[in-house]
């Protein structure tokens, strides 16, 4: 049963690949600043980036999302046609120094240049009165010119990666941020701090931090920097720096009543995207759930043919004329026992991951909208407000010139990074079931070869036993 399982998944994979597609080549900010070029409040990484669609293209988002069967308990999950969304390269607005000018060309000709490194690793168990928690170590090891040193060690509680998170997220609303692994449950692992636990959030803090440095626009965030450098204390005193509780509960009410007046006149671009999300998140929970289903039938198919080696083993005793024959049968089920293994394994350290990030990421995408809509609501109530006089017409003017920059920063931000996401996106489900596939291709071929050996080998000895036996 598990073997069909991963058969299915297998075909599911060769339906998930996109034809022409490129890897990314990710651009470098401004380098000569420290700081990534974009509009008002550092939001936008690539102003002048188009979005699919709006030149010229208007196919459905439908057909483009994941195209997935409604029926879970089909295995074909992919259409022949089922393709990601088609995708424009990223286009970031030019830096505008010379260095920096230098430094993009340079970047661009060698795409794996890199100069922030980082490691999560060395996972530690803290047990106070209050609580129990665990640090992780964060190695930082860089060339640029703003860090003080080359090499940095701290380390963090999974509340100081909450805490960064949150941060990103209110200096740059539109952007999308890289998601954080759920806080206590991870599928399939009942104890909280058991090593299966703790080295499954470790690689994903450590892709989550990654992820934020390869960003063009949030490696250059100063939270991030002082996340990545600041001991325990100075962290600790960086944090009572944000804002107080009544100004964030402020803004919460402000934020609250902008979703509830709701967006009247959303562009039609972000209409598009709302709907490429909406799509997108339910073919991604779907997958989701058939991977973790397979997962768990390959393991009882498992755990079910290591019981047959020892039977054989076994049945070989009492049965002198096919010990020979049993005991080979035993080791062959041992062979496909450990081909199985492996394959498992990297079906839960390649595949299931990706795939849980990318559910995690359609929540973020959902949470990214929201706040775009709450930016325009606000600029909507402004414009409303001075058609009807409801207060001072000058400060009103003002206040609406201020809010339509901040609209098209916003937009501008998110635009850009939905391009540079969807590459990402594109690039992983497409390396992760390929990966899949292959690994499943050379899991029948090593099968396939153990059984065909053991039956050669047998037709071999009969045809010796029937010679033998002629005068």
């Amino acid at each position: 049963m598990g073997t069909l399982g991963g058969a299915g998944l297998a075909a599911a994979a060769g339906g998930a690949r996109t034809p022409g597609m490129e890897g990314e080549r990710p651009a470098s900010p401004a380098r000569s600043s420290g700081l990534p070029a974009g509009g008002a409040d550092g939001e936008s990484p690539g102003g002048g980036a188009p979005f699919p669609g709006s030149s010229g293209s208007s196919a459905p988002l439908q057909g483009e999302v994941l195209d997935l069967d409604e029926d879970e308990d089909d295995l074909e999950v992919f259409s022949k046609d089922a393709s990601l969304m088609d995708m424009n390269s990223f286009s970031p607005m030019m830096p505008t120094s010379p260095l920096s000018m230098i430094n993009q060309i340079k970047f661009e000709d060698e795409p794996d240049l890199k100069d922030l490194f980082i490691t999560v690793d060395e996972p530690e168990s803290h047990v106070t009165t209050i609580e129990t928690f665990i640090t992780y170590r964060i190695i930082t090891k860089t060339s640029r010119g703003e860090f003080d040193s080359s090499e940095f060690e701290v380390r963090r509680r999974y509340q100081d990666f909450l805490w960064l998170k949150g941060k990103l997220e209110e200096t740059h609303p539109t952007l999308i941020i890289p998601p954080l692994p759920e806080k206590f449950i991870v599928k399939g692992m009942v104890e909280r701090f058991n090593d299966d636990f703790i080295e499954t959030r470790r690689k994903a803090l450590q892709k989550f931090l990654n992820r934020i440095a390869d960003h063009p626009t949030l490696t250059f965030n100063e939270d991030f920097k002082v996340f990545l450098t600041a001991q325990a204390s100075e962290l600790s005193s960086h944090k009572k720096q944000g804002p107080g509780l009544l100004s964030r509960m402020g803004q919460t009410v402000r934020a609250v009543a902008s979703s509830m007046r709701g967006v009247k006149n959303r562009p039609e671009e972000f209409m598009e995207m709302n709907n490429f999300i909406e799509i997108f998140s339910q073919k991604i929970n779907l997958i989701d759930k058939i991977s973790q289903r397979i997962y768990k039938e390959e393991r009882e198919y498992l755990d079910e043919m290591k019981e047959y080696g020892p039977i054989y083993i076994l049945w070989s005793a009492p049965e002198e004329d096919l010990v020979d024959t049993l005991k080979d049968v035993a080791s062959c089920i041992d062979k496909c026992c450990k081909a199985t293994e492996k394959r498992m394994s990297g079906l839960s350290e390649a595949l299931l991951p990706v795939v849980h990030e990318y559910v995690l990421y359609s929540e973020i995408l959902m949470g990214v909208m929201k706040r775009r809509d709450q930016i325009q609501a606000e600029l909507d109530s402004r414009v409303e407000a001075l058609t009807y006089k409801k207060a001072d017409t000058d400060l009103l003017t003002e206040e609406i010139g201020k809010l339509e920059d901040k609209v098209e920063c916003a937009n501008n931000a998110l635009k850009a990074d939905w391009e540079r996401w969807k590459q990402n996106m594109q690039n992983d489900i497409k390396s992760a079931f390929t990966d899949m596939a292959e690994e499943n291709i050379h899991y029948y071929e090593q099968c396939l070869a153990t059984w065909e050996s053991f039956l050669t080998s047998q037709t071999d000895l009969h045809l010796e036993e029937d010679s033998e036996d002629k005068p």
